[in-house]
């Protein structure tokens, strides 16, 4: 018998979390079942029926428990994938269909159930949308959860098999959030799977896991086998099938220059964060809760400049009491002092829905529909409570407050109005509260960033949200892949807004932040300080390089970097503009 090497092959697919890890593949391919297809007896209907609402009662106390463990384990962001289960298994049509299939044909209520199911899962399957696309492995979870649970069996998905894929990275054609739950952080390697988009759910956990992932690689599952040695490179998205002794070397050597890269970016993360040329940037972070503060506290950082705290009411699928909110709220600011908390009063609605809350997931374009502050003036009584629980927490160290998705000034009297109300109230019941805590406004609506001088009147600071105002200022939906490319933060249109926020703010003395994602990103962050930002909000793992860079940078080439870019007409010259400058600032770092 021949000792000689396997062939190495290459396969080429997208990368979706960034890393690099050699291991043996673990082939995942999900247990299939038949569906049987009985006819009942008319009387047998209804205990039919209560089977099947049996089965939802299950399914519903399983997927629960899957989010729970999920926001409790990987954060707030991750365990909403399970909002979406939650919606498929509650959606009204899809019962009632199954009931009606049930009724009219007689058939047992598994054949019944997937019949119908199967029928959404085609309809979503032929939509020419690649976001939609992906969101029909939701439909397909939950159908297959329904029906082991109608079946009987217990053993779902790759939960009871997480020993057995530790140490190995993990090949399956595509990877469900149930099957994804049942992976545990720092025993598996890495993830490869044949289907799967930058939209897909794999992509969101695969990064919460922080392991290397590629997916989109079509017949991954059939070309590996079970024990082949694996290389998979999450940066450019590759995976490597039994590499040679050449490739094992040349990314060893990629890895050791990595290592060094972040090495050195932790040695000057924890110093002040402050230009060449000795201008301060206050850098802070933006959490969901109390629970990210193990990621916090530790780093050198100037407070939370957006604490989203729609993440404490979607963690328990309800609108949370008052008590429950300060209690969370002053934990965080307890943590915190005396650095700032700066608290974004909730932002549901959009993608952010609660199955059991006061918000109609039907509506046709929920992204500018009841969402925000919208949804606060509308249900006042939440506000109240919400704003009682923050102005409590306050006394507690230093805070401040601002308002989401403000269109215009009108929204942050009334909402101020409300705030005042609430402080009469506290002052009544002798209860403490921070008098002059800063109260400010989201800027992420080209409305409030045309009238920014008229909403700096009723506001002491402001934070532009460029996810958001990057969509609606150029109409471009951002998880959707077929109009990514026009998703662009170097549009002139973008970067003039932002300039013109910056100018009337600080004609009026108001300071501005930015938490959105141009923030965290290297290519932007030398820009916005170059425009004049005052202050940047970032994820927490952005921090170390963040810093790096602000600590490398002086404020006078970083302004003559934005006033050049501005003069620029096409967004690829000036994406290739920060780019080179990004490179130059951070060369030293990766050639040491």
């Amino acid at each position: 018998m021949s000792d000689s090497p396997k062939e190495e092959i290459k396969l080429k697919g997208i990368a979706a979390s960034p890393g690099i890890a050699q291991a043996p593949a673990f082939i995942f391919l999900k247990r299939e079942f038949d569906v049987p297809k009985y006819l009942l007896d008319p009387s047998a209907v209804d205990s039919e029926l209560e089977r099947f609402y049996g089965a939802m009662v299950e399914t519903r106390r399983q997927i629960q428990e899957i989010r729970s463990d999920i926001a409790k384990n990987l954060g707030e962001d991750e365990a909403r994938i399970f909002d979406a289960h939650l919606l498929v298994l509650e959606d009204v049509a899809l019962i009632e269909e199954t009931q009606k299939e049930l009724r009219e044909t007689r058939f047992n209520i598994e054949f019944c159930f997937h019949k119908v199911a199967q029928r959404y899962i085609a309809f979503f399957d032929n939509i020419d949308d690649e976001y939609l696309r992906e969101r029909v492995n939701d439909i397909r979870d939950v159908t297959r959860r329904m029906l082991f649970n109608l079946l009987g069996h217990t053993d779902y998905g790759i939960s009871r098999m997480s020993r057995m894929v530790a140490g190995r990275i993990l090949v399956t054609k595509d990877l469900s959030p149930s099957d994804a739950a049942g992976l545990e952080a720092g025993t598996l390697k890495g993830i490869a799977t044949d289907s799967g988009g930058m939209t897909s759910h794999t992509v969101i956990m695969a990064r919460s896991l922080n392991v290397p992932a590629v997916v989109g690689l079509h017949k991954a599952s059939e070309v590996i086998q079970e024990g082949d040695t694996l290389l998979i490179d999450g940066y450019e998205g590759i995976v490597i099938v039994n590499p040679s002794d050449d490739t094992l070397y040349q990314y060893g050597e990629f890895n050791l220059r990595k290592k060094n890269y972040l090495d050195q970016l932790q040695k000057e993360a924890v110093l002040p964060s402050v230009t060449l040329d000795g201008k301060t940037i206050p850098l802070l972070v933006n959490i969901e809760g109390v629970r990210d503060l193990e990621h916090v506290t530790s780093l050198t950082i100037d407070g939370v400049g957006l604490f989203r705290t729609e993440g404490v009411f979607l963690r328990d699928n309800q609108i949370v009491s008052e008590e429950a909110q300060f209690d969370e709220y002053r934990r965080v600011v307890n943590s915190l002092q005396p650095r700032i908390t700066t608290f974004r009063t909730f932002d549901l609605g959009g993608d952010k829905m609660l199955p059991n809350g006061l918000i109609s997931p039907r509506e046709k374009n929920p992204f500018m529909g009841l969402r925000a502050i919208r949804y606060c003036l509308r249900f006042p009584d939440a506000f109240r409570n919400q704003l009682r629980a923050v102005l409590r927490a306050s006394h507690y160290g230093p805070s401040k407050m601002m308002y989401p998705m403000i269109s215009g000034v009108g929204e942050i009297i009334e909402a101020n109005r409300i705030l005042d109300e609430v402080k009469a109230s506290l002052d009544q019941e002798g209860i403490p509260y921070d008098r002059n805590m800063p109260i400010g406004s989201m800027i992420e609506i080209p409305s409030a960033a045309a009238t920014i001088d008229l909403i700096s009147e009723h506001c002491s600071f402001v934070s532009i949200g460029t996810n958001d105002l990057i969509q609606y200022l150029l109409a471009v939906d951002r998880v959707n892949d077929m109009i990514s490319d026009l998703y662009e933060p170097c549009h002139p249109a973008v970067l003039r807004t932002i300039a013109y926020i910056v100018e009337q703010a600080h004609k009026r003395g108001i300071k501005v932040s930015v938490c959105g994602e141009m923030a965290g990103d290297p290519i932007y962050a030398s820009l916005l300080i170059g425009l004049g930002v005052d202050e940047l909000s970032v994820a927490p793992s952005i921090v170390p390089t963040i810093k790096y860079l602000i600590r490398h940078i002086s404020s006078s080439e970083v302004s003559k970097l934005a006033q050049k870019a501005l003069r620029l007409s096409h967004p690829g010259d000036t994406f290739h503009l920060l780019k080179q400058f990004k490179i130059g600032v951070f060369k030293s770092l990766i050639d040491a």
